[in-house]
């Protein structure tokens, strides 16, 4: 009987790694130089899936491309119900390849790490799952040629950079213009992860790095979870890093110029993956490898990082945990939140920059000094990071906002984020806050299908307001706290004010004939003496205003009530 058991187990595992034999990837097969086109790259995972019982592929919302995102889950148990997989106290590592199809490394590196994986050359922790999005952009990854990105070195064709409506996804996480945007928050919330890896590669100065590392800026993340990432996490990853054979340094915000002499932290504002993941109290990095560097190298640099994150936070997975929800619940009720940041150059880490050294000479193209660096000429040197970023301004939450439900494009995107919200069941008068716009910039030129918004100058003012039946209640008392004040109040740097959703009250609706208000205007003046006491002051003190008729009409037809009260009236408003 034992010998009958043996055999049995025998052709058990011997099938086994049959089934798991033979899973080359094209990256393999071309010897480092090819990248797989999209069909290749889900037949790819689809055939995977069928040999291991360790992965799952899902289905999940279409993209602009007219195909589905997918979603690759990864764990020894081989469960894709991420409730369960939280209940079983499993930390969640979501990785993103493929935003940019140019940018194809981690799109070959996840498939070598995960099929290293099933054929157990290399172990992945019971406490982790992996959840991977081999295409993002799939539009872009279909657009295929060899003559995008003309300054990176390999492989021999890959995709565009913008999506199927020419988008660039990494600026749409907030205004979610794209399908592809709304299909990956779908996501994102359904996964809550605890790690977000955004895999990319880098243009700019040449440096002896394979790879370096965005990491989510500390001081905005805030609280325990800004300081472990600085002092911890971060620190962690390299030191990793470092024992696999890399040098590893914070991605090289320096353009035009040699870093040599340091470089600011890369500001990763909400629009981009990591500072979107940030708002939900998830640890994110985006790597980048970088472009001057082959295209074997950079993929196996990138598989060395994702094998980093998994040790560290399996590792670590205890505190991760902890700090991540004890932040949440400090959110939940926090009176105030930073809003507005300022770079501290008076503080800095030192790091190991290994460069090249750089100097100008005579193009010819142009005849005139153009920047090169010297390959023969490497060097080392300890260079400043500043990578501190000081509060300027706060906002103190209120109790709840309330939207008009006019105002559906914007509810939209907040239903899309998963938050808890109620509408009016019968028309209601609030006593709110609310900004009147005094004055902002719009952008000239177009940025990502929108002219944005900043510099914005309001005044804050209280009345009650008559809602109507099915107008939006906000309450300030979740988890989404800080997304909301983000995106809802509209000094913010990607507000959707900034994003300019709510440019139509900015254009006034109604108006009047002035040989006709003339006679109406004069009466006005004669029954209310304070306004006729104000236009004499302005006439008084604003020579143009003075020769002016129609400013001087215009004057009394603002300060009377037939002019119009929704104009320059931000429409989310504030209960205290």
């Amino acid at each position: 009987m034992k010998k009958l058991l043996s055999l049995l187990l025998l052709v058990i595992v011997t099938t086994s790694t049959v089934k798991s034999q033979n899973i080359t990837t094209k990256f393999e097969q071309s010897k480092g130089t090819q990248t797989p086109t999209y069909f290749e790259i889900i037949d790819w995972w689809k055939k995977l899936d069928e040999k291991s019982g360790k992965l799952k592929i899902l289905t999940m919302g279409m993209t602009d491309a007219g195909y589905p995102l997918h979603l690759i889950v990864v764990g020894n148990n081989g469960d894709s119900n991420f409730e369960n997989i939280r209940k079983n106290n499993k930390r969640i590592i979501l990785i993103n390849n493929g935003i940019h199809p140019g940018e194809p490394d981690g799109i070959d590196a996840s498939m070598l790490l995960v099929r290293d994986i099933v054929q157990n050359k290399y172990k992945i922790p019971d406490n982790i799952v992996l959840a991977f999005i081999p295409v993002y952009n799939i539009g872009g990854c279909l657009n295929r040629s060899a003559n995008y990105r003309v300054d990176q070195d390999g492989p021999e064709e890959f995709g565009f950079r913008g999506n199927s409506q020419n988008l660039d996804l990494n600026r749409d996480f907030i205004k979610c213009d794209s399908k592809d945007a709304r299909a990956f928050i779908e996501i994102f919330h359904m996964l809550d992860p605890d790690v977000l890896v955004d895999n990319h590669v880098s243009n700019g100065a040449d440096y002896q790095h394979i790879i370096t590392l965005l990491t989510t800026q500390h001081n905005k993340l805030g609280g325990e979870m800004g300081k472990y990432l600085s002092t911890q996490f971060e620190p962690g990853i390299y030191s990793t890093m470092k024992q696999k054979g890399y040098d590893l340094i914070p991605y090289v915000n320096s353009f035009g110029d040699s870093p040599e002499n340091g470089w600011p932290e890369y500001w990763d504002s909400p629009r981009y993956s990591s500072g979107f993941a940030a708002l939900w109290n998830t640890f994110s990095f985006v790597p980048e490898t970088h472009m001057l560097k082959s295209y074997d190298l950079r993929v196996k640099a990138t598989y060395a990082l994702m094998q980093s994150f998994i040790e560290y936070v399996s590792k670590n997975s205890g505190q991760i945990k902890q700090i991540r929800n004890q932040t949440k619940q400090k959110i939940k009720i926090a009176n105030e939140f930073p809003v507005r940041w300022s770079l501290d150059k008076s503080q800095s880490k030192e790091v190991l920059y290994k460069g090249f050294q750089s100097g100008y000479k005579p193009s010819e193209v142009s005849g005139l000094p153009r920047l090169f660096y010297d390959r023969s000429k490497p060097f080392e040197k300890s260079i400043p990071i500043f990578n501190y970023y000081a509060v300027k301004n706060t906002v103190v939450k209120p109790k709840a906002y309330i939207i008009p439900q006019g105002w559906w494009k914007v509810i939209d995107l907040l239903k899309l984020n998963k938050i808890e919200m109620s509408q009016l069941k019968k028309d209601t008068t609030i006593e709110v806050e609310y900004y009147k716009i005094d004055d902002y910039k719009a952008m000239v030129r177009q940025y990502e299908m929108h002219h944005m918004n900043s510099d914005l100058k309001t005044t804050t003012l209280s009345q009650k307001i008559s809602f109507k039946k099915g107008d939006w209640y906000i309450p300030l008392n979740q988890v989404a706290n800080r997304y909301l004040i983000e995106t809802l109040e509209p000094h913010n740097e990607d507000s959707y004010f900034s994003w300019n959703y709510f440019d139509a009250i900015l254009g006034q609706k109604e108006g009047y004939s002035a040989y006709a208000f003339e006679d109406i205007a004069a009466d006005y003046l004669k029954k209310n003496p304070e306004v006729k006491t104000k236009l004499d002051q302005r006439v008084a003190t604003d020579t143009s205003f003075a020769k002016s008729g129609r400013a001087q009409l215009n004057f009394i037809y603002q300060n009377s009530p037939w002019f119009e009260p929704a104009l320059n009236r931000y429409p989310v408003y504030r209960v205290k």
